[in-house]
């Protein structure tokens, strides 16, 4: 009996650190993206993974990292307020979980789909990925994200960021079993190869860096200003979440939205989401790709994300190993964003049209025009501290033109014949 246990420990064990590594790209890329310290996001990632299974009674096998939803405020926020305000609103922005879990559980699941309707959902994930094109385009071409500087020769940048986009191209679409999950990682790997052949990676800091180190933890602080840029932008990842405990209940044959109930992942998400604000890392959302990865190993048991996360926090103390991610060369980022902030405005677009959103109908079609102009075109209310701005400002506009236009019956009225 004691070896069968060794075995499915061991088991266990293996199946952790391979969803570890489907995660990884993206884990990872999103504070690079920012100017956040990996090595803080893969502890608060393995931290958060473990506040959701606290709370969920460890019954749910997700695993929760960076959120690219939040890419555009942080590094608006950033310029604006520093760091630490950001991570003031990162903390805010999980409490907004934590608030609709409560609701929740007052008023039922149902309440998210009323208050959050296809609508209103779909404009603002549209905008994400479209306002954050420039960035993508801009770190290709061997720039920095806002513009302000050549980092790479044009045409050095250009032989490196293309071939990376391609490869994650063809992963993603030509790759087998496991490797299909990975086209991040496989795009990195390409562009940091050539990187070296071109000799545009800088490896004094792998040199300097310790092999043990702690996290370069960062406080947070409460500036009104950064928390507006952030808690409006939680509307999105919300809706994100439930798809994802929906898609995860799929593939386990489970409904999770019962048992433990949507109050209760929305409430491990938001506590995840403020532990990682509190320690200086990026949001935290469950991980379609680990998902996947569930649903082609068939491996369900919420104990192999325990590994996982054991493994993410394991890896944030090794000095040498947040180094190297800090040298990979921003055409590498840049060519691999080319499709994931494309990929993120699909997924907004497919919102629309798997529910039948009728853009022929005059209310339908302000909400999602004036969302997407307001946060595709940065517009601005306010002055200084109590301003809204892109996509903050255009997750509002679109909750309250939901709440305020007549006609809004008749998704009300679609969701409950659904649940009948």
């Amino acid at each position: 009996m004691s070896q069968l246990k060794e075995e499915s420990l061991g088991r266990q064990v293996i199946a952790g650190a391979q969803m570890l590594f489907v995660a990884f790209g993206a884990l990872v890329l999103m504070p690079l993206i920012t100017g956040m310290d990996p090595n803080v996001a893969l502890f608060t990632a393995g931290l958060g993974t473990l506040l959701f299974q606290l709370v969920t009674k460890r019954q749910v096998p997700v695993f929760l990292a960076s959120s690219f939803a939040f890419i555009a405020p942080i590094i608006a926020a950033k310029a604006d307020f520093g760091l630490p305000a950001v991570l003031g609103g990162v903390v805010a922005a999980g409490i907004v979980y934590i608030l609709l879990s409560f609701a929740v559980q007052l008023k039922g699941p149902n309440f998210i789909d009323r208050l959050l309707p296809p609508v209103v959902i779909a404009p603002v994930i549209i905008s994400i990925g479209l306002a954050l094109s420039p960035v993508a385009v801009n770190m290709a071409m061997g720039k920095s994200g806002d513009a302000s500087a050549q980092l790479v020769p044009y045409e050095t940048a250009m032989l490196i960021s293309m071939p990376a986009l391609v490869t994650t191209l063809l992963v993603a679409v030509l790759g087998k079993g496991l490797f299909r999950l990975v086209p991040i990682l496989a795009g990195v790997a390409m562009g940091y190869g050539l990187s070296f052949v071109f000799g545009v990676v800088d490896t004094t800091g792998i040199a300097a860096a310790p092999w043990l180190a702690m996290p370069k933890f960062v406080a947070p602080e409460f500036h009104w200003g950064a928390i507006l840029f952030m808690v409006p932008v939680a509307l999105a990842p919300a809706i994100e979440h439930i798809g994802g405990v929906v898609a995860i209940g799929g593939v386990t044959g489970n409904n999770f939205i019962k048992k433990p109930g949507l109050h209760r992942t929305l409430l491990g998400d938001g506590l995840a989401t403020s532990a990682a604000g509190l320690f200086g890392g990026p949001p935290n959302t469950t991980y379609a790709e680990v998902t996947g990865a569930v649903m082609l190993t068939k491996n369900y048991n919420p104990k192999v994300m325990t590994w996982a996360a054991v493994f993410a926090i394991t890896l944030a103390f090794i000095g040498k190993f947040g180094a190297a991610l800090l040298s990979i060369p921003v055409p590498v980022m840049g060519g691999i964003l080319c499709l994931l902030f494309g990929s993120i405005a699909v997924v907004g677009l497919s919102t629309l049209i798997r529910h039948q959103i009728d853009l022929s109908e005059a209310r339908n079609l302000i909400i999602v025009s004036v969302t997407l102009v307001f946060g595709i075109g940065g517009m601005v209310i306010g002055h200084g501290e109590f301003s809204l701005s892109g996509i903050s400002l255009c997750a509002i506009v679109a909750l309250v033109l939901n709440l305020v236009l007549p006609g809004g019956e008749g998704w009300k009225n679609k969701q409950l014949d659904e649940q009948r």
